[in-house]
Protein backbone atom coordinates (compact mmCIF):
# COMPACT_ATOMS: atom_id res chain seq x y z
CA UNK A 1 0.00 0.00 0.00
CA UNK A 2 1.34 3.43 -0.93
CA UNK A 3 1.09 6.55 1.18
CA UNK A 4 -1.47 7.92 -1.29
CA UNK A 5 -3.78 5.02 -0.46
CA UNK A 6 -3.58 5.35 3.32
CA UNK A 7 -6.91 6.08 4.96
CA UNK A 8 -6.99 8.83 7.60
CA UNK A 9 -7.43 7.81 11.20
CA UNK A 10 -11.11 7.50 12.14
CA UNK A 11 -12.83 10.26 14.09
CA UNK A 12 -13.02 7.93 17.09
CA UNK A 13 -9.22 8.11 17.44
CA UNK A 14 -9.59 11.74 18.54
CA UNK A 15 -13.08 11.62 20.07
CA UNK A 16 -12.64 8.60 22.34
CA UNK A 17 -9.26 9.41 23.93
CA UNK A 18 -8.25 12.23 26.29
CA UNK A 19 -5.65 14.71 25.10
CA UNK A 20 -2.68 13.07 26.84
CA UNK A 21 -3.53 9.70 25.33
CA UNK A 22 -3.84 11.21 21.86
CA UNK A 23 -0.44 12.86 22.30
CA UNK A 24 1.08 9.48 23.09
CA UNK A 25 -0.89 7.58 20.45
CA UNK A 26 0.18 9.92 17.66
CA UNK A 27 3.78 8.80 18.07
CA UNK A 28 4.54 6.41 15.22
CA UNK A 29 1.63 7.50 13.03
CA UNK A 30 2.22 9.20 9.67
CA UNK A 31 1.36 12.83 8.93
CA UNK A 32 0.74 13.38 5.23
CA UNK A 33 0.25 16.52 3.17
CA UNK A 34 -0.93 16.74 -0.44
CA UNK A 35 -0.87 19.93 -2.55
CA UNK A 36 -0.57 20.58 -6.29
CA UNK A 37 3.23 20.32 -6.11
CA UNK A 38 3.08 16.79 -4.72
CA UNK A 39 2.79 14.70 -1.57
CA UNK A 40 5.08 14.78 1.45
CA UNK A 41 4.86 12.74 4.64
CA UNK A 42 6.71 11.69 7.75
CA UNK A 43 6.40 9.61 10.90
CA UNK A 44 5.47 11.59 14.01
CA UNK A 45 8.28 11.19 16.57
CA UNK A 46 7.58 14.04 19.02
CA UNK A 47 4.43 15.69 20.38
CA UNK A 48 3.31 17.95 23.23
CA UNK A 49 -0.11 18.08 24.91
CA UNK A 50 -1.99 21.24 25.93
CA UNK A 51 -5.30 21.25 27.85
CA UNK A 52 -6.87 24.68 28.23
CA UNK A 53 -9.01 23.89 31.26
CA UNK A 54 -6.01 23.25 33.55
CA UNK A 55 -2.88 24.27 31.68
CA UNK A 56 -1.58 27.84 32.02
CA UNK A 57 0.70 27.24 29.02
CA UNK A 58 -2.22 26.38 26.71
CA UNK A 59 -3.48 29.02 24.31
CA UNK A 60 -7.05 28.40 25.44
CA UNK A 61 -6.39 28.76 29.17
CA UNK A 62 -7.81 32.28 29.36
CA UNK A 63 -10.68 31.68 27.00
CA UNK A 64 -11.51 31.65 23.32
CA UNK A 65 -10.22 34.30 20.94
CA UNK A 66 -10.12 34.78 17.19
CA UNK A 67 -6.57 33.38 17.17
CA UNK A 68 -7.18 30.22 19.17
CA UNK A 69 -10.75 29.46 18.13
CA UNK A 70 -9.89 26.24 16.30
CA UNK A 71 -8.43 24.84 19.52
CA UNK A 72 -11.94 24.70 21.00
CA UNK A 73 -13.01 21.85 18.74
CA UNK A 74 -14.28 19.75 17.29
CA UNK A 75 -11.62 17.10 17.80
CA UNK A 76 -9.55 15.91 14.86
CA UNK A 77 -9.01 19.30 13.25
CA UNK A 78 -5.86 21.31 12.57
CA UNK A 79 -5.11 24.20 14.90
CA UNK A 80 -2.41 26.26 13.19
CA UNK A 81 -0.91 29.39 14.69
CA UNK A 82 1.86 31.79 13.67
CA UNK A 83 4.56 32.59 16.21
CA UNK A 84 7.58 34.88 16.53
CA UNK A 85 6.53 36.51 13.28
CA UNK A 86 8.10 33.69 11.28
CA UNK A 87 6.96 30.15 12.18
CA UNK A 88 3.73 28.22 11.73
CA UNK A 89 2.95 25.46 14.23
CA UNK A 90 0.55 22.57 13.61
CA UNK A 91 -1.61 21.14 16.38
CA UNK A 92 -4.27 18.41 16.43
CA UNK A 93 -7.43 19.36 18.34
CA UNK A 94 -8.47 16.79 20.91
CA UNK A 95 -11.20 17.90 23.32
CA UNK A 96 -14.99 17.97 22.74
CA UNK A 97 -16.53 20.98 21.02
CA UNK A 98 -16.25 24.02 23.27
CA UNK A 99 -13.26 22.79 25.30
CA UNK A 100 -9.70 23.83 24.49
CA UNK A 101 -7.30 20.97 23.89
CA UNK A 102 -4.63 20.23 21.31
CA UNK A 103 -1.47 18.26 20.61
CA UNK A 104 1.46 20.09 19.04
CA UNK A 105 3.30 18.07 16.39
CA UNK A 106 6.92 18.86 17.19
CA UNK A 107 8.90 16.63 14.83
CA UNK A 108 8.66 14.16 11.97
CA UNK A 109 10.96 11.54 10.54
CA UNK A 110 10.58 12.32 6.81
CA UNK A 111 9.56 9.39 4.63
CA UNK A 112 8.04 10.77 1.40
CA UNK A 113 8.70 13.79 -0.80
CA UNK A 114 12.10 14.69 0.62
CA UNK A 115 13.16 16.65 -2.45
CA UNK A 116 10.00 18.72 -2.32
CA UNK A 117 10.70 19.37 1.36
CA UNK A 118 14.19 20.57 0.44
CA UNK A 119 12.77 22.94 -2.17
CA UNK A 120 10.81 24.57 0.64
CA UNK A 121 13.40 24.35 3.40
CA UNK A 122 16.74 24.60 1.56
CA UNK A 123 18.52 22.37 -0.92
CA UNK A 124 21.57 21.82 1.27
CA UNK A 125 19.71 20.61 4.35
CA UNK A 126 20.25 17.14 5.71
CA UNK A 127 17.25 14.84 5.99
CA UNK A 128 17.56 15.10 9.77
CA UNK A 129 16.85 18.83 9.76
CA UNK A 130 13.92 18.90 7.35
CA UNK A 131 11.18 18.39 9.97
CA UNK A 132 13.02 18.55 13.32
CA UNK A 133 10.94 21.17 15.11
CA UNK A 134 7.37 22.47 14.71
CA UNK A 135 8.26 25.46 12.52
CA UNK A 136 10.51 23.42 10.27
CA UNK A 137 7.96 20.69 9.69
CA UNK A 138 5.26 23.22 8.79
CA UNK A 139 7.58 24.83 6.26
CA UNK A 140 8.51 21.41 4.83
CA UNK A 141 4.84 20.42 4.54
CA UNK A 142 3.66 23.86 3.36
CA UNK A 143 1.27 24.13 6.33
CA UNK A 144 0.07 27.71 6.89
CA UNK A 145 -2.75 29.61 8.57
CA UNK A 146 -4.88 28.68 5.57
CA UNK A 147 -5.00 25.17 7.07
CA UNK A 148 -6.31 26.35 10.43
CA UNK A 149 -9.48 24.42 11.24
CA UNK A 150 -8.96 21.86 8.45
CA UNK A 151 -10.40 18.39 8.99
CA UNK A 152 -7.48 15.99 9.51
CA UNK A 153 -9.27 13.26 7.62
CA UNK A 154 -7.97 14.71 4.36
CA UNK A 155 -7.74 15.02 1.48
CA UNK A 156 -5.03 17.68 1.78
CA UNK A 157 -3.80 17.03 5.33
CA UNK A 158 -4.28 13.83 7.29
CA UNK A 159 -2.83 11.40 9.82
CA UNK A 160 -2.78 7.66 9.13
CA UNK A 161 -1.34 4.42 10.37
CA UNK A 162 2.25 4.10 9.22
CA UNK A 163 2.62 1.65 6.31
CA UNK A 164 4.84 -1.42 6.66
CA UNK A 165 5.35 -0.79 10.35
CA UNK A 166 3.96 -2.20 13.56
CA UNK A 167 4.53 1.22 15.16
CA UNK A 168 6.15 -0.54 18.10
CA UNK A 169 8.05 2.54 19.23
CA UNK A 170 9.42 3.07 22.70
CA UNK A 171 7.95 6.33 24.00
CA UNK A 172 9.52 8.61 26.59
CA UNK A 173 8.11 11.67 28.36
CA UNK A 174 9.63 14.95 29.48
CA UNK A 175 8.66 18.53 30.32
CA UNK A 176 7.54 20.57 27.35
CA UNK A 177 9.93 22.87 25.51
CA UNK A 178 9.94 26.67 25.40
CA UNK A 179 7.23 27.39 27.97
CA UNK A 180 7.38 29.42 31.19
CA UNK A 181 4.51 27.87 33.18
CA UNK A 182 3.77 24.27 34.16
CA UNK A 183 7.38 23.61 33.25
CA UNK A 184 7.61 20.35 35.20
CA UNK A 185 4.60 18.59 33.66
CA UNK A 186 5.65 15.53 31.66
CA UNK A 187 3.43 16.34 28.70
CA UNK A 188 6.01 15.98 25.94
CA UNK A 189 6.16 12.57 24.23
CA UNK A 190 8.99 11.43 21.97
CA UNK A 191 10.89 8.45 20.61
CA UNK A 192 14.08 8.18 22.68
CA UNK A 193 17.23 7.97 20.60
CA UNK A 194 15.48 9.04 17.41
CA UNK A 195 17.72 11.49 15.52
CA UNK A 196 14.75 13.46 14.18
CA UNK A 197 13.46 14.53 17.60
CA UNK A 198 13.82 18.29 18.10
CA UNK A 199 14.73 18.57 21.78
CA UNK A 200 17.55 17.14 23.80
CA UNK A 201 16.93 13.98 25.84
CA UNK A 202 15.64 14.77 29.33
CA UNK A 203 17.79 13.80 32.30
Amino acid sequence: MTIQELAPLASAFYDDQPTLEVARALIGRTLARRVAAGLVAGIIVETEAYIGAVDPSAHGYRGQTARNGAMFGPAGRAYVYFTYGMHHCLNVTTEPQGAAGAVLIRALEPTHGLELMRERRGSGLSTRNLCRGPGRLCQALAVTLADNGADLRGPALWIAETPDSACAFSIATSPRIGISQATDWLWRFYVPGNRYVSGRPWR
